[in-house]
C-alpha cells in the first residue's frame, strides 16, 4: 500500500456488525429456536423413511427404485432412479399404488437387470423386510417446512416504536398559537423544542430544518409538516438528529452541517458569554468543537457521521446536559471553554508564521523535540487524513492539528490508538510488524545515545512490547493488531 494512501474500513467489518445485530435481535432468537426445532423433528423422522413396496404395475418390466417424497399429484417431483436399492437401510413393504406413480413419473430408467438382482436379494432373505418383484422404493418425509421469515433486524431511522403523531402535533400547534401571526422566530424555538420533546439546544436544528434560516421565521404549517415527517421516518434521537442537519441526498453529517447548531450554542449558552466581549475567538471555538465532535464521533473516518455512529457516542446526551450545566469548562468531552483555548494557544505557538498552517519543522517544535522526525513524516503523509485526502502542499491545517493533539495528550482513546497505528503501519497492511517498530526505534535510540543515554536493545523492548500485548498465537511475529479484528 502506498504511504500516502489512508486506510480505508473493509466491507467484511460491516458485514459483522450487521450479522451480530441480527443475531442479538430477539425475534431472530426466536425464529432459530423454532427453526432448530423443527430440523431437528425431521432428522428424527428420517430414520423410518426409507421404505421398499410393491408395483405390480412394473412386474415383467424393470426394478423401478424411486428416491424422495412420493408424488402428491405430480410425478414430475420424484427424483432420479438409481440402480443401487439400499435394502439394508428402509422397510419393505406392499404398496399396489406405486404403480400410478410408476407410470407417470418422468425420470423412471428401465433396466432389466435390475429385476434380477431384486429377486437374488429376495430369495437370500434381505434383512429389512420381504421383498417383491417389482419395487419401488420412496423415502416417506413430511411436506416441508414453510420458509422461516427473517425478522427485520436493521433500523437505519430508529427500531419502529408507537407514537401518536396526532397528539404530538397538537402539541406544537398550541404553541405556535402563542406566536404573533403562528409564525416563530429564532428566539422562540426554545419553547417549540420542548414541544416537540427535544432537548433545548436542538431549537437551532428545528428552525433551520424548517427553512427558518432563509426567510427569518417559520410558520405553523411549514414547521408542522416538516415535524409529521421526522416523526413517521425516524424513531430514536439520532436519526431525527441527523435528519434536522443532514443536507438533502446526503446519508450523513458533514462538518459544515453542524455550523447552525454550535453558533446557536455560542449564542446563547451563559457559558460562553465571554465570546460576546472577544468576537474573534467564536470561529476557533466552533472549529475546535467540530472537530472533537468527529474525532469522538466518527469512529469510521468518513468524514461523515451516521446514525449509527451517534447512537454510539455520547454526543447527544451532552448536548441535553448543556440545557442544565451553566459551567461549560465542566462539559469536557466536547464544549470545554477551557480545552479550546489550550489547544488554539498550542497551535499559534508553532505556527510562527502566523499563516494558519504547520510545516513538518513546526510540527517538530511541539513538546521540545519530543516527536520522531520519521513519526513526522508519517503525519504529514496522509495515513491519518480523514477521508483518504493527503495534504498537497506538505503542511497541516488547524483541523489537522487538534486530531493530532488530541492523539498526543489522550493515547487510551480508541481514535487515538487508530491514529497512532495508522502512523506506524508502513504498508498500510494493518498489522504492525517488528520491522516498522524497529524503524522508529532506531532513530529514537540515535537520539538517546546523543544525550549520552544509553538506550535499550531494540531486541529487549521488542519482548517487553509482546509481553505487554500478550499475544494469544504462539510465534507471531507482529506487535500489533489491525483496527479490523484481534
Amino acid at each position: 500500500m502506498a504511504p500516502g494512501k489512508a486506510l480505508t474500513p473493509v466491507l467484511k467489518r460491516k458485514v459483522d456488525e450487521l450479522f451480530l445485530r441480527w443475531l442479538s435481535d430477539p425475534d431472530t432468537q426466536r425464529a432459530l429456536h423454532d427453526g432448530l426445532h423443527r430440523i431437528r423433528a425431521a432428522a428424527g423422522h428420517a430414520g423410518s423413511s426409507g421404505n421398499v413396496r410393491h408395483d405390480p404395475q412394473a412386474t415383467g418390466h424393470s426394478t423401478i427404485f424411486r428416491y424422495g417424497p412420493p408424488a402428491a399429484g405430480d410425478a414430475g417431483n420424484s427424483w432420479n432412479v438409481r440402480h443401487d436399492p439400499p435394502w439394508s437401510s428402509g422397510n419393505v413393504r406392499h404398496d399396489p399404488s406405486a404403480a400410478g406413480d410408476a407410470r407417470s413419473s418422468g425420470n423412471v430408467r428401465h433396466d432389466p437387470s435390475a429385476a434380477g438382482d431384486a429377486r437374488s436379494a429376495a430369495g437370500h432373505g434381505g434383512s429389512s423386510g420381504n421383498v417383491h418383484q417389482g419395487l419401488s422404493v420412496t423415502r416417506a418425509s413430511k411436506a416441508p417446512p414453510p420458509g422461516l421469515r427473517v425478522p427485520a433486524f436493521f433500523f437505519p431511522g430508529g427500531r419502529p416504536v408507537d407514537v401518536d403523531v396526532d397528539a404530538a402535533v397538537a402539541r406544537v400547534l398550541r404553541v405556535f398559537a402563542r406566536f404573533p401571526c403562528e409564525r416563530a422566530k429564532m428566539a422562540d424555538m426554545g419553547a417549540v423544542a420542548k414541544a416537540c420533546g427535544c432537548p433545548l439546544y436542538w431549537k437551532a436544528p428545528l428552525f433551520h430544518a424548517a427553512g427558518g434560516g432563509r426567510t427569518g421565521s417559520v410558520s405553523v404549517h411549514t414547521f408542522v409538516t416538516m415535524w409529521r415527517k421526522v416523526l413517521l421516518t425516524c424513531h430514536d434521537d439520532a436519526a431525527k438528529f441527523v435528519q434536522l442537519l443532514v443536507k438533502p441526498g446526503r446519508d450523513g453529517l458533514e462538518q459544515e452541517d453542524f455550523a447552525p447548531f454550535l453558533q446557536d450554542v455560542v449564542n446563547s449558552h451563559p457559558g460562553l458569554s465571554f465570546l460576546k466581549e472577544v468576537p474573534e475567538f467564536r470561529a476557533p471555538y466552533i472549529a475546535t468543537v467540530t472537530q472533537r465532535i468527529f474525532y469522538t464521533v466518527n469512529r469510521s473516518w468518513s468524514g461523515r457521521i451516521t446514525c449509527s455512529e451517534l447512537r454510539r457516542s455520547r454526543f447527544l446526551q451532552s448536548v441535553s446536559q448543556l440545557e442544565v450545566e451553566p459551567d461549560i469548562n465542566r462539559m469536557t468531552a466536547f464544549f470545554s471553554l477551557a480545552h479550546v483555548r489550550v489547544i488554539v494557544c498550542k497551535f499559534q505557538e508553532l505556527d510562527t508564521d502566523g499563516d494558519l498552517r504547520l510545516d513538518a519543522r513546526d510540527l517538530g517544535r511541539y513538546a521540545d523535540g519530543a516527536i520522531s522526525s520519521r513519526m513526522i513524516d508519517r503525519i504529514f503523509s496522509g495515513a491519518v487524513t480523514r477521508g483518504g485526502k493527503g495534504r498537497q502542499d506538505g503542511k497541516m491545517g488547524f483541523s489537522d492539528f487538534v486530531w493530532f493533539l488530541l492523539s498526543e495528550e489522550d493515547k487510551t482513546t480508541p481514535t487515538s490508538v487508530e491514529y497512532w497505528f495508522r502512523c506506524m503501519d508502513l504498508d498500510g497492511d494493518g498489522v504492525v510488524s517488528l520491522f516498522e517498530l524497529e524503524h522508529f526505534y532506531t532513530e529514537q535510540a540515535r537520539r538517546l545515545e546523543a544525550l549520552d543515554v544509553e538506550p535499550l536493545p531494540f531486541r529487549d523492548c521488542a519482548c517487553q512490547v509482546l509481553d505487554m500485548l500478550r499475544l494469544r498465537t504462539p510465534g507471531e511475529r507482529h506487535a500489533g493488531a489491525s483496527r479490523w479484528g484481534p
